[in-house]
Parts: structure tokens; sequence; C-alpha cells
């Protein structure tokens, strides 16, 4: 009989909703979980095989947790704003907000055809004014509180897309990750939210939350706390000074030159005359170079000296300051001493432009000649000769602050994030700026200032709210004067940093509901990427912690535990929209159904490592499906013939009948174990073993056994297949719905304890048969059962046996001669 998906799984997600089965009672907190993916972009090639693989299998787990007992909420939304709705208006002048709200309702229609149990009462989307308001009173509160500031700043500038990208946003290349486009340096005005004033929470916070290891060390590492000193250094005929942070306080001694950022603020003013224009050369030669490029330990260094000199406050010498692009700005003080003898990149700088080198760490013998980074006694260091590393920095720190040229400081890698961007779809800034009263914030209750719908596109390097003057002049809030707005919009990474909270009562007058927010936060299962590690996972720790702050949440952080799934290649590339090599699901899901194209994605392997699509496999999970769906006809109302008992008792049941009890509660078990850990794949693999099992035997039990076999191997398909396992409920005479009143079966543990075992029988190494015995048989009886075989007592006829080597209820192999 075929299975007839199409109005079956029509039939299912009907009953669903009018039932209103995936509706949360947010009352009940005492079994509450909330389950959460990471919501979609709605572009125009709508959802592919890798967002079925994200939600999918999420909705798996927050089935099985359903059955399980939990009140579960699982929402789904639509992460609406950003650049390629943008590029898309610039490419076809369909406007942004026509074309998302188009693409929102068709994946609507997708994402509800696929069975997951979305509450979709808690539907939201970032691109309407009730959501984008709070964007904006999320500004003027850290705003209010010193961490929404603007500066002039060097920025990476992609050149296609005409806008301002992250640091994180720039790929190890030196490109666009949206565009590949060339991503230069430019230096703009921009808005940032101080993060780094939660650096160290934010490193604290890793160890208290159950995620990816791989992801908080990506973190940790893009936090980058080092411990060091800040060094005062004094330039030689003149007033000015140069602070630097260091790592290594105890290699002083061996500072023979300084390098500065070609950006530093000091270059122009102690560059001497004979030197500018090579410095004004060298300037302009990097202003191309991403800092990625500039940081990059692989290419050739290069720099030019400035002419001036700086006095090494350890030894009072004069040492030469140079520029080079590979210090940085915006990491530490933009200055760094160099101590060749003690750093890679300085001896290849030193070497490369025959500068002094120094050392003070003793190397041990036939060390190579380069810089020595182990640990060793002080050497050419006055008072610190004889130390270790350790020893030796604590003592020229208290040196250092007893002389009051440095102290002790910590230094984070990370930087504060940049939030303008020059493009219209997104969250219109909430500042005006008035030429007497300067930055003045838009008042609360005048929000949300809303995006004008009449608007240029091409890009030009500004905003394009800029060119719309009715947007772009207003009044001053303060004095009434003529006045502009900011003509930026916000990182989309600020909608996405806090959506989580705004599920639980989308339509609230508020940010989000309080009361809510405290039973039901943070988010117990959130899924997603890996790539977003040091972007949205971190923004959102971030802001969670800025809420708490406020008083609006009560704890630390926004997402409890963490899954990353793998990800679905086409040809060995990861499937994109901008790359064009999308696998279209609907084109699968029309010729075999919903809950087919759900298993055969969660049975390509480990949900974690992902896998490059290929639909060869699919016609066998088809079959599987339809002899799900077979076997359960040929049962059609058993369960209204007998009275079905919770367990059976083994020594009551035929050897076919205990056959079949074991497989069943075996299946149990080990679905159980594998749904909770993500594991589809195995959890599938046992249910393909089971119908086997059910499908050779269950005919040859009594009604009672059949009756309980089917109803608990149903109830183990229903998180994996909701909409088969639905009608396969219903078909056995189940009157309701498995999720209008869900429950879970426990395994029978005396069934999981096997009986007899096949023993390996080896002779000579070679593998001779097996031999069905009691479970924990000796190795005398294991024996008798081999010279009992014919069919193996043959190979040893004629042969005296030398050895045995006998596993318990594994292996016996002979040796033989």
């Amino acid at each position: 009989m075929r299975y007839p998906f199409s109005e079956i799984e029509t039939k299912w997600q009907i009953n669903w909703e009018q039932n209103k089965v995936h509706k949360t009672d947010f009352s009940n907190t005492e079994k509450k979980l909330y389950t959460l993916v990471m919501f979609i972009y709605p572009s125009g090639a709508k959802l592919h095989c890798g967002h079925w693989y994200n939600y999918g299998p999420t909705d798996t787990w927050a089935r099985f947790q359903k059955l399980k007992g939990y009140n579960v909420f699982e929402p789904m939304g639509y992460d609406a704003f950003g650049l390629p709705a943008e590029n898309y208006a610039i490419k076809t002048g369909i406007h942004p907000k026509d074309s998302t709200l188009k693409n929102i309702e068709d994946i609507r229609q997708q994402l509800k055809k696929i069975g997951c149990m979305y509450d979709w009462d808690a539907e939201l989307m970032t691109c309407v004014p009730e959501y984008y308001k709070w964007n904006q009173w999320l500004f003027l509160q850290l705003y209010k509180k010193g961490l929404a500031y603007r500066k002039n700043a060097p920025v990476n500038w992609c050149t296609s897309c005409q806008t301002v990208l992250a640091n994180e946003q720039v790929l190890n290349n030196g490109t666009c990750e949206r565009c590949n486009a060339a991503v230069i340096q430019k230096n703009l005005t921009q808005w940032f939210f101080k993060i780094t004033n939660y650096a160290e929470e934010l490193l604290d916070g890793l160890d208290k939350i159950n995620w990816p290891e791989k992801t908080k060390l990506m973190q940790r590492n893009w936090i980058g706390k080092s411990i060091g000193a800040e060094v005062t250094f004094k330039i030689a005929d003149a007033e000015d000074q140069i602070k630097v942070f260091t790592t290594r306080p105890d290699t002083l001694f061996g500072a023979t030159y300084m390098v500065l950022a070609p950006e530093h603020p000091l270059v122009e003013k102690i560059t001497t005359k004979e030197f500018k224009d090579k410095v004004e050369a060298y300037k302009d030669s990097i202003k191309s170079m991403s800092e990625i490029e500039r940081s990059s330990t692989v290419k050739q260094k290069t720099g030019v000296a400035t002419g001036a000199f700086a006095v090494n406050p350890a030894n009072g010498k004069k040492i030469p300051i140079w520029i080079a692009d590979y210090v940085l700005m915006t990491y530490g003080t933009g200055a760094i001493m160099a101590v060749p003898g003690q750093d890679e990149r300085d001896w290849e700088f030193a070497t490369q432009f025959n500068l002094p080198i120094i050392r003070t760490v003793q190397p041990p013998e036939n060390f190579s000649d380069n810089a020595f980074l182990g640990d060793g006694l002080a050497i050419n260091s006055d008072f610190l000769n004889g130390l270790y590393v350790d020893d030796a920095k604590k003592k020229m720190i208290d040196w250092l602050e007893e002389k009051k040229i440095g102290k002790s400081t910590i230094n984070y890698r990370l930087r504060d994030w940049l939030i303008s961007r020059q493009r219209y779809w997104g969250t219109p800034i909430p500042i005006v700026h008035c030429e007497d009263c300067g930055e003045v914030p838009i008042a609360e209750d005048q929000l949300p200032v809303e995006l004008p719908y009449e608007i240029e596109f091409k890009p030009t390097g500004e905003s394009p709210l800029a060119s719309n003057q009715k947007f772009i002049n207003t009044t001053c809030p303060t004095c009434g004067k003529n006045a502009k707005r900011d003509p930026d919009t916000m990182d989309t990474f600020v909608d996405s940093a806090w959506y989580y909270l705004r599920f639980l009562d989308p339509k609230n007058e508020k940010m989000f509901d309080k009361n809510l927010s405290d039973n039901w936060t943070p988010v117990d299962m959130y899924v997603g990427g890996a790539e977003h590690a040091t972007m949205h996972l971190l923004y959102s720790r971030f802001i969670h912690k800025f809420l708490r702050d406020l008083g609006l949440v009560n704890s630390d952080e926004p997402f409890k535990t963490l899954v990353h799934q793998g990800t679905i290649t086409n040809n060995g590339a990861k499937m994109s929209k901008s790359k064009g090599n999308v696998v279209n699901p609907d084109e699968f899901t029309v010729k075999v159904g919903n809950d087919v194209f759900r298993l055969y994605l969660m049975f390509m392997g480990p949900y974690e490592q992902g896998g490059d699509w290929s639909d060869k496999g699919i016609s066998g999970t088809e079959r599987f499906v339809a002899r799900v769906y077979d076997l359960c006809c040929n049962y059609k109302n058993i369960y209204n013939e007998i009275n079905t008992p919770n367990k059976f008792e083994l020594e009551d049941l035929s050897s076919i009948e205990k056959s079949v009890y074991r497989k069943v509660n075996q299946s149990i078990a080990k679905v159980e174990t594998e749904l909770e850990h993500f594991r589809f794949n195995t959890a599938i693999a046992a249910l393909m073993e089971c119908l086997n099992e059910l499908t050779k035997n269950l005919v040859n039990c009594r009604k009672e056994l059949q009756s309980y076999s089917l109803e608990r191997f149903i109830v183990s398909l229903a998180p994996l297949a909701p909409h088969l396992s639905e009608e396969c409920w219903e078909i056995i005479g189940k009157k309701i719905s498995i999720y209008h009143k869900p429950l879970w079966v426990d395994c029978d543990e005396k069934a999981l304890i096997e009986e007899s075992v096949s023993i390996a029988i080896q002779v000579g190494g070679k593998m001779r048969g097996t031999v069905d015995v009691p479970m924990n048989s000796s190795e005398d009886d294991v024996k008798s059962a081999v010279i009992a075989d014919d069919k193996i007592a043959k190979h040893l006829e004629g042969k005296t046996i030398v050895k045995q080597i006998f596993v318990l209820n594994k292996i016996m192999n002979f040796i033989v001669k």
C-alpha cells in the first residue's frame, strides 16, 4: 500500500493548528523548556536544505522533550533587516520591505509544512516598527550609561557593499564575508557599543554555560585577555611620551627600538623632516589593508623609520621609533616596545632592517639563531639577572610602579562593537545632530524613529537615508533649531542580540514581559551555526548582561545549552544563496513527504558534522516509512480489541515473543539516549532494526504483545516522524493525538538483559562461525558448544589444540597445529 503522505501530513497539520497543540502555557513553569533555533533571514531563495537541517532535527529534540512531559516553548521568527534585501533592491528595483514581507509569507508556509511544533502566536519579524522601536530604546539605555558612543576611527569598508563591516565580518583573506569583495581601511565617524566594559565578565561566564568547548575557546581567544604592564617611554628631546602595553615587562632591558601604528596620532608630530615623505608614502601604501592582513604572521615585515628616538626607561638608552603595519591602533596603545631577542615578529623586523638584538633570557645550549620564547634566567638585565621569567616580571612591575613610569595592567584583544552601517534596510539610530547642542538623543516617548519608504538605494558611500530630505531634516529636541537625524542604521546583530526575550510576548507594549523573561530565560536549548561564535553569540551575551544590570532580566546568560548543527554542503561548498548552490527541499517533499525528508536528513550522519548533499539514499528512507505504515495498517484498531499491559514477564513469553519484547525495549532505551544527545542517525538506525524484528515476528506473537509493541514503537518514532506517527497511532485505535496528550514510554529494564549471546569462533585466527550460548557461559561450556557444532568442529578434526584464547561473551580462538 502506498503511503499517502500528502493527505496525512495536511490532515495532522490542520489538527495541530485547530487544537492549538503547540500553544505554550506560560503559567506552567514547573517543567518549562525553552527551545530555540537561530531565526531565519528571509531572502528570496527561501528555505534550503541547510535550514531544514537546523530546524527539523531541533524540532525532533523538542518533540521528544514534550513527550517526556516538558512544557516546551518553540517559537520561530525572521531576522528581517539586512544587506541582502537592499542589494536585491539595487539589482531589481523591488523595495526591501516589499521583497522581505513577500519572502516571509512564502517561508511561513514552508515552515508550517515541515511539521515543526512552532507556537505561531509567538511569531515575530525584526523589520517592523513594533520590534525595532526596542532596538532604539536599547541604544538609548546604552547611551545614557556611556556604553554607546561615537568616534572617528579606522574601519573596514567593503568596496562593493559600500558599508562598514565589523572585524568579525571580514574573512581571513581580507574580503567581505557577504560578497567576497576587497575590504579596505577607511577613517569614519561611527557609533560603537562598549562591549569591552564587559570583557572580564564575558570570559568568566563561559565557565557557567553548557556550550561546545571549541566555541568557548573561540570567544576566549577573541576576547584575548593579556596580563602585563603599561610602560611609559619619553621621546628624546621632546616633552611627549609614548605608553606601551607589554606582556613581557621582564624584557624591558632588551627593547632596542619602538614601533608605532601608522595611524598613531604622534606619528605626524614626531617624524623628522627628512623622513616625512617616506612616512607619508608608507601610510598611503597600507590604507587598503585590513587588520587581518596586517596581523598576518607569514607576510614579510615592512616599515619605515620616523627619525625620532625614545628613551628606554630601564637603561636610559635612545632607541629609534619606527612605524609598521603589524602594529594596530586598535590593540593596546597602538605602540610596542620591540624586544627582538624574545619576540619572533620583532626578530624578523630587526634582522630585516639591521636593528640591534639584545637577549634578556638565557636560551638553552645549541639554541638556533632566533627569538627565544621559553623560560630561563634573565641576562643583560641589571637587577633582574638570575631570575626566572615570572619572578622577573613581578620585580620589574614593582620597579616601574616605584619609579612611577609604569603599572600592572590587563589588556584585551576585544574591540568595542561597531554598530554603524551606511545602508538603508536597518534600524535608524535615534540621535539628532544639532550645531549648537551636539548629539541629542530622541525622547523615548517619540520612538520609534521609522524608516521612510521612499528612498534611493544606489550605494554612494554614505547612508541612503541622508538623501531623504524629509527624513534627515528635523528640529533639535533640546533647542528647537534646525538639525539633522543620524543617517546611519544599526548593525543587524543588534536585532538578534535580544530577540529570544521578545518571543515570549511579541505584542507586548514594553520591550518584553519581565515576569515571563524571569521565568523562561535563559533559553534552555539553543541550536545554530558555529560561524556565529564571535558575533551573534558574543553580542547576545553582552546585551543580556547589560539588560540584567538594568534589572530587566534575572539571569547572567541568554543561552544555557548550545548545540551546533553541521553544515550541509553541495559539491563540497557550503549552501549559500549568494553562491547560488542551494538545494530546494520542496523538490523532494512534494515527491516523498516532509517526514521522509526529515528522517533522511537526520540519517545522513552525526548531526554536528553535517555532510555533502546527495539524494541517492532517500528512497531507502521512503521505504522505511512505507513499511511502518503498512505494518500498522495490518493491525488496525488492535488497541481496542484487548487490554494492553504495561509490561510482560519474560518467563511467560515464547522464544519469538521474547525476541520481539527484547528488541522493542532495547529500541526504546536506545532512542531515548540518542535523542537526548542529538544523535538522530543512531536513533533511526535502532528503529529500523526494530521494524525488521516486528515485520518478521510480530505476527507470531499474542495480541497483547502486538498492541504493546506497536504502541511503543510508534511513540519512539513520533519525535522523528510526527505526521506518520500520529496517523499510525490513530490506525491502531488510539483516539487522542500523541501530542494532544503527550506521553513517553519507559523500557522494561529486565528486557535489556540478554539471556544468550553469539560467540565468534576462530580457528588459527580465521573466522569459522558463531555459537549461541547463555550469557556469561564458561570457557568449557563454549568449547562444548563448538564441538557439538559440526560446521565448526570439522575445522578442528585431526589437529592438536595448542592454546585457547577466550574473551567472555565475545570470542574464542583455537590455536592449532
